[in-house]
């Protein structure tokens, strides 16, 4: 099987649909649906009429199935049966893995794919790629612009209506914290839960201070940890950890917070850094995804605040380094040089926003670097 997880409206649906061509399309959210799901895997398969051979084998697609308590048997069940009729593909916007409590196991019988907001790669192809990084694809700056004001969900970046932006927003918090987080966490502290979410994006970028945290929303430091893995799993928010290896007194606990709809930062800064640190997730999600390797995101910082935003490693060895400013004619950040000495990263890239797109593989330098956002940002997924 595969399962496709994501946030909410961030194309899941529609994306299955498409790549599927023949298929038999059934949701939880529709009720007819709902009293055939619950009824168990025989149910669904008459629903679908797998009995009749056909020339293709046709691919069911399940969406929202998480939100059914007994989804994992369900699943098992039909896959052992009716594998070799369809083929199957799952869709969730909660985190699918969050949920695997209890219950019979699907391990290795599916695969997990991640999928994300679009981005500056994306606008310009959808290929697959071969390799983790690509040639270089000049994208207009007024793209990355409408990006970062827009986000990067589909619906309200291909309007770019300001007006639609602000209702399509309104409207996605109130599902995400009116039915998601109420119906898939059994929280009913949903008013705090959201005074915890305006603080998180008000802190992008910063060190995640949990006892601070806990003091402005008025709640128990355990609580903050615990609400804030519940909206990691609803993809509200992630956190990126410190790396620690070979570097001398590092911080080893305090991770980096992001949200996955950039657009929600109000700091112009923090906007910038939010949205590379997503294309970052993006490209190692997606790089591990598709077998690539093994892939991860970090932040650096010592006691000495020393820092650098970004480390991607690979196998488990750093890769390259990523500094993130708005202007291109700052000085090249110190601590790059410093933190790919001590690391052994091959690349250090001080990435600017107004600095003109370079027709340049980026990867083929070694020293520390000023380069375009345009230009590192298109190389990635």
């Amino acid at each position: 099987m595969v399962m496709l997880t994501g946030p909410r409206q961030v194309g899941k649906t529609t994306t299955a649909r498409a790549a599927a061509g023949d298929h038999r399309y059934m949701t939880w959210d529709r009720q007819s649906d709902r009293m055939a799901l619950t009824k168990g895997a025989d149910a669904v398969a008459r629903l679908l009429d797998l009995a009749t051979v056909t020339a293709v084998r046709p691919t069911v697609i399940f969406d929202e199935l998480h939100k059914y308590a007994k989804w994992k048997g369900l699943l098992k069940g039909f896959f052992d049966v009716y594998g070799d009729q369809a083929r199957i593909l799952v869709t969730g916007s909660a985190r699918l893995g969050f949920f695997r409590r209890g219950g019979d196991s699907l391990m290795g019988r599916y695969f997990l794919y991640r999928m994300h907001p679009l981005s500056v790669a994306e606008l310009g192809r959808s290929d697959v790629p071969a390799a983790e990084v690509r040639p270089p694809l000049e994208t207009r700056p007024e793209a990355l612009e409408q990006l970062l004001a827009m986000g990067g969900f589909p619906e309200p970046f291909t309007r770019d209506s300001p007006r639609f932006y602000n209702r399509w927003r309104r409207l996605r918090a109130e599902q995400l914290f009116r039915e998601d987080l109420r119906d898939l966490t059994h929280t009913h502290e949903v008013g705090q839960v959201e005074v915890l979410a305006e603080l998180l994006a008000r802190q992008v970028g910063q060190l995640a201070n949990y006892s601070s945290l806990a003091a402005d929303a008025n709640i128990a430091v355990d609580t903050v940890r615990r609400w804030i893995a519940t909206l990691e799993s609803l993809f509200y928010c992630y956190r990126v950890r410190p790396w620690f290896r070979n570097v001398p007194k590092s911080l080893r606990k305090q991770p980096k917070v992001f949200l996955w709809d950039w657009s929600l930062v109000a700091d112009a800064g923090a906007r910038r850094e939010n949205l590379v640190a997503s294309h970052l997730l993006k490209a190692v999600h997606g790089w591990t995804d598709l077998g690539l390797g093994d892939y991860d995101l970090f932040h650096l910082r010592d006691k000495t605040k020393r820092e650098v935003d970004f480390l991607v490693t690979r196998a488990g060895k750093p890769w390259f380094l990523a500094e993130v400013k708005s202007a291109g004619k700052r000085d090249l950040n110190p601590n790059l040089e410093y933190f790919q000495r001590m690391t052994g990263a091959r690349h250090a890239f001080q990435v600017a926003f107004d600095l003109p797109y370079a027709d340049v593989d980026l990867f083929s330098r070694t020293t520390p670097c000023r380069v375009p956002a345009l230009t590192f940002l298109s190389q990635l997924l």
